[in-house]
């Protein structure tokens, strides 16, 4: 062959490839004929002068021969990102089982008579990610339905489950009020987080409308923002006074008439009490008075129990790791802690039994640095070889792996890649984790090749500045490459 049309067939292959990341795509029709070309092809995306700066890990080993189809740099320490939530939530499964749940209990002490309870409400909680506020009220509905009107007494909050740390090693200050950085707490609830929806009024001029959902008197609101002409910019700033440790809602700058407005989900400060405090305004709405206050507190042993409320572990493992949500991530590295060693589940204790579980896939565990569950950290540390390590080690255990492989995002279909490697044959296909942080841009998982054998496979890149799109391209024209490789055509 002419090596100079080689060439032009080559270059112009990974033009098609490298667009085929969008979401408006053509499908990459010509299949990979060879593992030299399949490598050289990689070879070209990864020339791109976007990547000098750049460093650039990668690894692509078949799961039934363990032959290693593509490998640079795998053995490079870089920054995980969202990629950590691999380790979490492999090991979640593998030491608490697929049936495990995530428990909220109500109890009372005192005594129940004349519809009055002469005691306190505690809520005990273990740290599940996906309580919301209807659970509170199904709480709530249970109490009115044993008749009561009246607790003379407190609603107590049972948080030791948990240590006192609340926020990871290593978050920037100034992420907050982000609801990526949500604080973790065993008595969460709504994600500790509340959503700020602000819309223009019907007067130029005057205040726009603040909505905090949910409806709570936990939060406060400075509104000083205005409601501008019609189509003008939207400049509103919607934020939590975090600074100053508080939880009042800010809104800033001005909101064009008759638009949508804006929305934002912000964090609270102090989620043990916002658990309390949406508990008793659920009490309020069922006509349940309470005479006493909210407080922190522990469960007596004589305490009897009302009614609990379970969450199964993988409705929690799917949406961690489709949505890439931080809370999930960092509540079930302390749950775990706490269910396998039987003491206040903390961060440090998790993350050892997450290498105590690796270490079972043959990994070493000095080999990198976890410092939280959900890889916002730029203190966390691993390599492209260490995720193929786990991936292989979680699909050979099968009694789980199905599990792990469906939390997974799906290329061009739904989680985080629901946009991505769309009219590709990785779409419907790829099952990877995401991860982004500043400068950091990471996709690790599965893919199934044109003849049907199945892919482990790791990109880490990091180092760069501004937008992680073309990363994420390159990223996207490489898992269309795995999802075209054909063993029959060479």
């Amino acid at each position: 062959m002419n090596i100079a049309f080689r060439q032009f067939n080559l270059s112009l292959f990974v033009v098609m490839v490298l667009f085929a990341g969008c979401s408006s795509t053509r499908q990459v029709q010509s299949p990979v004929r060879s593992a030299e070309q399949f490598r050289q092809q990689i070879d070209a995306i990864l020339a791109d002068s976007v990547f000098r700066p750049v460093v650039t890990t990668m690894k692509i080993v078949s799961l039934k021969t363990s032959e290693v189809w593509y490998e640079r740099n795998s053995l490079l320490l870089m920054h995980p990102a969202s990629n950590m939530k691999l380790l979490t939530s492999a090991t979640a499964l593998c030491r608490l089982g697929k049936d495990f749940t995530f428990t909220t209990r109500m109890s009372h002490d005192g005594t129940i008579a004349d519809s009055v309870l002469h005691g306190n409400i505690y809520f005990k909680g273990s740290g599940d990610p996906d309580l919301s506020s209807a659970s509170l009220a199904g709480f709530a509905r249970e109490l009115q339905a044993k008749g009561i009107t009246r607790i003379d007494g407190d609603i107590v909050g049972d948080a030791s489950y948990f240590d006192g740390e609340r926020w990871g090693v290593g978050w920037m200050w100034d992420d907050e009020p982000s609801s990526d950085e949500a604080f973790n707490s065993a008595l969460s609830v709504n994600r500790n987080c509340v959503d700020v929806r602000v819309v223009p009024s019907d007067s130029v001029g005057s205040a726009p409308l603040v909505t905090i959902v949910p409806a709570t008197l936990y939060m406060n609101v400075e509104n000083t923002a205005v409601t501008g002409a019609p189509h003008t910019r939207n400049t509103l700033e919607i934020s939590r006074k975090y600074f100053e440790r508080t939880n009042t809602i800010t809104v800033k700058g001005s909101v064009p008439a008759e638009s949508r407005g804006k929305k934002e989900t912000i964090t609270v400060l102090g989620p043990e009490q916002y658990f309390l405090t949406l508990a008793k305004e659920e009490l309020q709405r069922v006509n349940i008075h309470l005479t006493g206050s909210t407080r922190l507190g522990t469960v007596p042993s004589d305490a009897h129990q009302i009614a609990q409320h379970d969450q199964p572990i993988d409705s929690m493992v799917i949406y961690q790791n489709k949505v890439s949500d931080n809370l999930s991530a960092e509540n079930s590295l302390k749950a775990l802690s706490a269910e396998v060693l039987g003491r206040a589940g903390s961060t440090e204790h998790g993350i050892s039994l997450v290498k105590q579980t690796l270490a079972e896939f043959g990994i070493d565990s000095t080999s990198f640095r976890m410092v939280d569950g959900s890889g916002v950290s730029h203190y966390d540390l691993v390599t492209s070889d260490l995720s193929i390590k786990l991936l292989q080690g979680m699909w050979r255990k099968k009694n789980i792996f199905d599990l792990y492989y469906t939390s997974l995002p799906i290329a061009g279909v739904d989680g985080s890649l629901a946009s991505r490697m769309r009219n590709t044959a990785a779409q419907n296909n790829l099952h990877a984790k995401t991860g982004t942080i500043s400068g950091v841009a990471a996709l690790a998982g599965y893919v199934t090749t044109a003849d049907g054998e199945l892919l482990a496979f790791s990109m880490l890149m990091q180092n760069f500045i501004g937008s992680s799109e073309p990363y994420r391209r390159a990223q996207d024209a490489i898992g269309a490459l795995m999802a075209n490789f054909r063993k029959d055509a060479q």
